[in-house]
């Protein structure tokens, strides 16, 4: 894999094709649109800004893209997946994340397709991925972050079905959602947990305000639930299958975050370098001091090993079982690689690379919550240190 701020795909003429037309539509209508509406990182997502992109992507074909043709998409592997998802991350389109469908669409949903009822399909799912309707997943809870089995949401059975009370946090796309995936403890039991799609304008629930996170964007709800009744036919799977469903796609998650992260590194890198070959001092640019130079060599070195680690992974998860300490390594170390990177570009950036409004510092927010998000550097440590002992075994 070959280093570039910009790659061509020349190997896949599928994914060379994808990629043209990305670009063409990131660079040209969606930021259109996003200038017609005054779209900023800080806008609150609304169902009347997100429909007519959920539309057009899906007019596109990219709305769900990753789906197999059965359901209107093409089918991807993985590699193909996660490089779209990077052309989004260095676009520096705001709603780049109803795209694909990450904000309440298909990719939201998951594996959790696979697994769904008939009636669950025709009623909740399908359209979904038709981009009728929209979803969040609500597995954390104040409390129950790293530590999900902590969480305090209970199931209790009733005659039809089940009462679900509890607060969930954290729920991304929740302001625009029809309906969650709500994760529960069975009441009377500590390590039973199960999943349940949850209208929200059920009686007994409510979609609160969620914190604004350090990015500044508005795009979570709490999901607060009060003896809210849940229709036996809405349980996903068995009972006990809950953390199963959640976490399940966990690892595929891990990898699967990893290319929009560093598409938000490499469009750092691209402002950078335009920054330091127009910024002048002393008469000269920023890019002719040897100082800056190694910086930026820096930065394009973490990018390469960070981008080549992911994309070895995603090639192993095409070709065989979910690489389970390879996701956790990849994960750990884009992370903390982006951050890097982010930082030396607001470095060179100098007082700009400081001023809200500027694309870098928003992206040294947005980037330093992927080592918290999905899961901390240090609980990645912990799995990576795991799986290494049990190779000894």
């Amino acid at each position: 894999m070959l280093f570039s701020l910009r790659p061509d795909y020349a190997a896949d003429p599928l994914l060379r094709d994808l990629v043209g037309r990305l670009r063409d539509y990131l660079d040209g209508e969606l930021a259109a649109y996003e200038a017609e509406h005054g779209v900023t990182p800080a806008t609150p997502i609304t169902r009347t800004l997100l429909e007519p992109v959920w539309r057009r992507s899906r007019e596109l074909g990219f709305y769900g893209i990753h789906l197999p043709p059965e359901l209107g998409g093409q089918g991807l592997t993985y590699t193909q997946l996660a490089a779209l998802k990077e052309e989004i991350g260095a676009s520096g389109r705001v709603l780049g994340h109803s795209v694909l469908g990450e904000m309440g669409g298909p990719l939201r949903v998951g594996d959790i397709l696979a697994g769904a009822t008939p009636q669950q399909l025709d009623r909740y799912f399908l359209p979904v991925v038709r981009g009728e309707r929209a979803c969040c997943f609500s597995l954390t809870e104040t409390d129950a972050g790293s530590d999900v089995r902590a969480m305090r949401t209970v199931a209790v059975p009733a005659p039809g079905g089940y009462r679900l009370t509890g607060h969930k946090v954290f729920s991304s796309a929740g302001p625009v959602a029809d309906f969650a995936i709500v994760i529960a403890r069975m009441d009377g039991t500590e390590k039973t947990f199960s999943a349940f799609v949850v209208d929200l304008d059920s009686p007994g629930c409510r979609v609160a305000d969620g914190a604004t996170p350090m990015s500044g964007e508005h795009i979570e709800s709490d999901i607060v639930l009060e003896d809210c009744f849940v229709p036996a036919a809405n349980l996903l799977g068995c009972e006990g299958d809950g953390l199963l469903l959640g976490l399940g796609r966990v690892n595929v998650n891990r990898l699967l975050h990893c290319p929009s992260v560093l598409g938000m590194a490499r469009r750092a890198i691209a402002l950078t370098l335009e920054r330091v070959r127009t910024r002048t001092v002393g008469g000269a640019p920023l890019a002719e001091l040897q100082s800056v130079q190694h910086g930026l060599a820096d930065l394009a070195t973490e990018f390469y090993a960070a981008r080549s680690m992911t994309y070895a992974a995603l090639a192993d998860l095409d070709t065989g079982p979910v690489p389970r300490l390879e996701a956790f390594m990849c994960k750990y170390f884009v992370a903390e690689s982006a951050f890097r990177i982010l930082d030396r570009a607001v470095q060179l950036h100098g007082k700009e690379g400081l001023t809200q409004g500027n694309e870098v510092e928003f992206l040294f927010r947005k980037v330093r919550m992927f080592r918290v998000l999905t899961g901390t550097s240090e609980i990645q440590q912990n799995g990576i240190a795991k799986l290494l002992l049990r190779q000894g075994d």
